[in-house]
């Protein structure tokens, strides 16, 4: 069994905390979603470290507005802007064919959690579409600059929410089961474990690893879909406790220390949460990592499904 790694950093710590004292100066890194919540940290956290930072936003404007914010308070002019949309294959070739040269970070952000039934136009559901695929597609897209640069990380945001929900190969999409938001979602986040599992044994030999993580509760807009009744639900289900919020300084610190940390240097295939690799999920608790999201074998099929389904795209 591989040993747990640990970090003295915990749930209270800041991106700019787990950073410091590390040089990245040279590197090159992509944050999916950099314009808002979260993103906007992690870049914040990677251009301060040195790091040429891309914000891929779908949102042009507000991914300009970002890197303006980023550049200066972080004093590093290197901090771009490029166009992705992951619901969007084309989107996702345009972004992959412009890149140039080699990638060391790459940080797969951007979501959508618990959106009414939305479909893309290949019928695909829209969470697993964005969530999963549209990463999936990215990452493999830019394999070669990954193994390029030597040592590459790629950071999987996942959450919690993967324990709601295995990935159901016999029906991803919702076309014979009845849609809920919250499946839909924790299927998606499941995927994003799984792919890291996955393309951590698959890359090796080309030096990138793979983790994903759980950054915590925080309030950004990627709640925009979830009513204050829905929040008040949830926390009923917990036994009337709401999720202990995080700033979304201390929301980005997990997905830097993956991206960064000499700790995980070679370290791959794992699940962080509060700045540690996390515990096996214990019954009846929202923490730790369910043991189907680590499972080779279902890695190993989410791989060739996805491949499958984007070579139809």
């Amino acid at each position: 069994m591989s040993t747990r790694i640990t970090t003295p950093f915990n749930v209270d710590s800041t991106a700019a905390e787990v950073v410091d004292g590390i040089d990245l100066t040279g590197r090159r890194a992509i944050v999916t979603g950099g314009a808002s919540g979260i993103g906007v940290e992690t870049a914040r956290a990677l251009a301060g470290a040195g790091a040429e930072v891309t914000l891929a936003v779908r949102n042009e404007e507000a991914g300009r507005r970002t890197a303006e914010d980023v550049i200066t308070t972080t004093g590093n002019k290197q901090v771009l802007v490029a166009p992705l949309d992951l619901a969007d294959q084309a989107s996702v070739a345009s972004f992959v064919a412009a890149w140039d040269g080699p990638l060391h970070i790459l940080v797969n952000n951007a979501g959508v959690m618990a959106s009414p039934e939305t479909r893309t136009p290949e019928g695909w559901e829209l969470q697993f579409a964005t969530n999963h695929l549209g990463h999936s597609a990215l990452a493999t897209g830019l394999h070669r600059a990954l193994a390029t640069a030597g040592g590459a990380r790629v950071v999987s945001v996942s959450s919690s929410a993967h324990l709601r929900s295995p990935v159901v190969f016999e029906d991803v999409h919702f076309r014979q089961r009845p849609y809920d938001p919250w499946a839909a979602y924790g299927q998606s986040k499941t995927a994003n474990v799984l792919f890291a599992v996955e393309a951590t044994k698959r890359w090796a030999d080309d030096g990138i690893t793979v983790n994903a993580l759980m950054p915590g509760a925080i309030p950004t807009n990627l709640q925009r879909h979830i009513t204050e009744e829905e929040l008040d639900r949830l926390r009923a289900q917990m036994g009337g406790e709401g999720p202990a919020w995080k700033t979304p300084e201390q929301g980005a610190a997990t997905s830097v220390l993956v991206a960064t940390s000499p700790l995980l240097d070679g370290v791959g295939g794992r699940y962080f949460e509060d700045c540690q690799q996390a515990e096996p999920n214990r019954p009846g608790t929202r923490r730790g990592v369910a043991a189907y999201a680590l499972d080779p074998e279902a890695a190993e099929r989410l791989w060739q499904l996805s491949v499958d389904t984007l070579s139809l795209s």
